[in-house]
């Protein structure tokens, strides 16, 4: 079954499986070329808060006045629900996809949410590792940023290494939390596929980036966290396991 059929019937078990919160849209914006950051309050439903609890959970959306759903994963931490009431998402617009009617929505519009299902990310895994690397294209950075945001003790580690894949910077959304990220300890790379030609950076696919830098000192104490394109997250997890790092320690969302 491929990895968009088993959305697709994830998402049709759930609507008939649990109960949905109707919650109200407080804000979109762009975020980057077909990208947007969608705010949703949900402050009048504690459950809803309550129900996610470690980064990379994920939820299904509905858009009750068309009878469409769609999964998506929480961008924001739990710790801005906790705090401020709010599930922060980005979301790519795509033609004719219940993600772009969501995208067309309006401040104030209703959608109705499930609670925030899967295990997310067993950040357990991976906190006494003193290498960590982190691999996101497009808009898997979304559960990414939840995941440093939550904190796992980057700071206290001396190799930790985003690898952040797009086509180039107009597709690079959240660049304007690169410099609190780096300075929780964090190191982003960028790797642009089809970059400018001003650009100096790293050029081509995240997997073609980490196997220039070659990097890996013991893979014993080695963690790795991986969200985005399917083939990325194959070729990547399949170097790592190679060069002796635990599969336990390559952590997945989905």
């Amino acid at each position: 079954m491929t990895l968009l059929r088993r959305f697709i019937t994830t998402a049709a078990a759930l609507r008939s499986t649990f109960s949905l919160h109707r919650v109200s849209l407080s804000s979109i914006s762009p975020a980057a070329d077909s990208l947007f950051q969608i705010s949703l309050d949900v402050s009048a439903s504690p459950s809803l808060i309550s129900s996610y609890n470690r980064p990379g959970q994920y939820l299904q959306l509905c858009l009750p006045h068309i009878n469409r759903s769609t999964l998506l994963a929480i961008a924001s931490p739990p710790s801005l629900a906790d705090s401020h009431g709010v599930f922060e998402f980005l979301v790519k617009s795509v033609s004719g996809s219940t993600a772009e009617m969501l995208c067309e929505l309006k401040e104030g519009d209703v959608v109705e949410l499930s609670h925030a299902i899967g295990n997310g990310f067993e950040i357990e895994e991976i906190r006494t590792c003193q290498t960590v690397l982190i691999f996101a294209t497009g808009s898997g950075i979304s559960p990414i940023r939840s995941l440093i945001e939550t904190g796992f003790n980057a700071d206290e580690k001396p190799d930790v290494r985003l690898y952040f894949g797009a086509k180039n910077l107009n597709r690079m959304a959240y660049q304007d939390r690169f410099k609190v990220w780096e300075s929780s300890g964090v190191r982003i790379v960028p790797v642009l596929s089809q970059p400018h030609d001003s650009w100096t950076g790293e050029r081509g696919f995240v997997q073609d980036a980490f196997s220039r830098a070659k990097k890996i000192y013991n893979p014993h104490s080695t963690g790795a966290v991986l969200c985005g394109h399917r083939q990325m997250a194959e070729e990547i997890t399949s170097a790592l396991v190679s060069n002796g790092v635990s599969s336990r320690k390559i952590l997945k969302n989905i």
